[in-house]
């Protein structure tokens, strides 16, 4: 059993002061407000561990690369082929496990991988077909950090298009032999498994179907990120992308669209309608020109929200709590478009990736905790509850996962100083 005492912790009702958590492996036994100090002591904030629900790790070493020609999004896709061409199995590990340790620093404590370089170049399966796969799960097994594996149906290079040369990495040729690779991959106390369909651009409509997961598991899609995704799919279906997976039966409440910008008001009613989960990702979607997703709209019409950081090129889960609530300003041209407690629930959204027991301090609960520090030029002066519009990744000072320590006065405690392991992966893959 282990005690904590928070100076202050976020709990469901609110925000309290002086609150003792008892742990019991990896789970919460207790949480008393207005306790004597003793145990552990946790001074500042502490909140329910955030949850990363869309990342690609290898994006991470795009960032500061992408913006030759003055970054335009072509720039940014060639370089990013560039890149799967050069990973393989053991530098993929080597740098997610950076990516991962950068992550649980910035106060996630699970993620769920969006994953969809699963073979050799030319597209021949690796002796274990999960290798790429696998590697990823192990470098989150360093960085102690819950990973759900999001592993990802990609077959097609468009609608109606062959895959290229870079993108036949990517394929198992057919749904069904992607949903029999995926039948091999295992679970553990940190890690779980889900499935994705890229988008409709990825899979076609008469394999959509086949991209099946148990009942149990999550899937997720990227959906309407551009508006010639609409265009296209329109143009070869007669219907949007979500009317699309509607029509193939993928609207149910265990799918995570990611990020829903450019949808139509049927759509919203569809996804709300199946009590679907929207994922944002205002970091990515705003270095990549994306534009602004109706996230209000999306939630007064009964979708759950969820975030991510993408592309990874800004790792910060207080950042893209802030930006869903600016960005919606900024298109609405209105304040206060959501409480504090609504983007709290958007950044602990563990349940869309598969974790429904994490998220929240209080009995029953997991034991994933993230301490932030109210004194730093940032959050000096502010209201603890004012926290995710002040604070940012960098106030971050503990971090416990599964009941296990994992930052310590803002340090890793199980991968020594990550921005050397970073450094050394992203300049190697560069080199040549």
């Amino acid at each position: 059993m282990t005690t904590y005492w928070c100076e202050h912790a976020w709990l469901p009702g609110g925000v309290a002061e002086a609150v003792r958590i008892e742990v019991d492996g990896t789970e919460i036994t207790s949480v008393t407000a207005g306790a004597e100090r003793a145990g552990t002591v946790l001074d500042g904030l502490t909140l329910p561990g955030f949850a990363n629900a869309h990342s690609h790790a290898f994006h991470r070493a795009l960032r500061g690369r992408t913006h030759h020609e003055r970054g335009t999004f072509w720039t940014w896709r060639e370089r990013m082929y560039s890149l799967a061409a050069r990973l393989d199995p053991e530098s993929y590990y080597r740098l997610a496990r950076g990516v991962y340790a950068e992550m649980v620093l910035a106060g996630y404590t699970s993620v769920g991988e969006f994953h969809y370089l699963h073979h050799a170049p030319g597209g021949t399966p690796y002796a274990d077909p999960n290798e790429m796969g696998a590697a990823l799960i192990r470098a989150a097994g360093d960085a102690g950090i819950r990973i759900t594996l999001l592993d990802t149906c990609y077959l097609a290079g468009g609608v109606g298009k062959d895959l290229d040369e870079v993108q036949r990495r990517f394929s198992d040729g057919t749904a069904r032999g992607w949903a029999d690779r995926v039948a091999a991959l295992g679970e553990s106390e940190l890690v779980r498994v889900g499935g994705a369909v890229h988008s409709v651009r990825a899979v076609p409509a008469d394999q959509l179907a086949d991209v099946e997961v148990s009942d149990d598991r999550p899937l997720h899609v990227h959906l309407s990120e551009q508006r010639a995704e609409n265009e296209q799919c329109l143009a070869a279906y007669g219907l949007s992308p979500t009317e699309l997976l509607s029509d193939k039966g993928l609207l149910t409440p265990r799918l995570t669209a990611v990020h829903a910008t450019h949808l139509t008001g049927h759509d919203i009613s569809l996804l709300g309608y199946e009590g679907c989960t929207a994922c944002f990702c205002p970091t990515t979607e705003r270095d990549l020109g994306d534009g602004i997703g109706p996230a209000r709209t999306l939630a007064d019409s009964g979708v759950k929200l969820s975030l991510g950081s993408d592309s990874n090129a800004v790792v910060d889960g207080f950042e893209e709590a802030r930006a869903l609530e600016m960005n919606d300003r900024l298109a609405s041209e209105t304040r206060g478009r959501f409480t504090s407690a609504e983007l709290l629930a958007a950044a602990a959204a563990h349940a869309s990736i598969g974790w429904p027991e994490a998220g929240r301090i209080e009995a029953g609960g997991a034991a994933d905790l993230v301490t932030i520090g109210l004194g730093s030029v940032r959050t000096a002066g502010i209201e603890p509850d004012g926290a995710l519009l002040a604070a940012s990744a960098s106030d971050v000072r503990h971090v416990v996962v599964a009941g296990r320590e994992i930052v310590r006065d803002g340090v890793h405690q199980g991968i020594e100083r990550p921005e050397t392991v970073l450094t050394k992966e992203i300049e190697g893959l560069w080199r040549y």
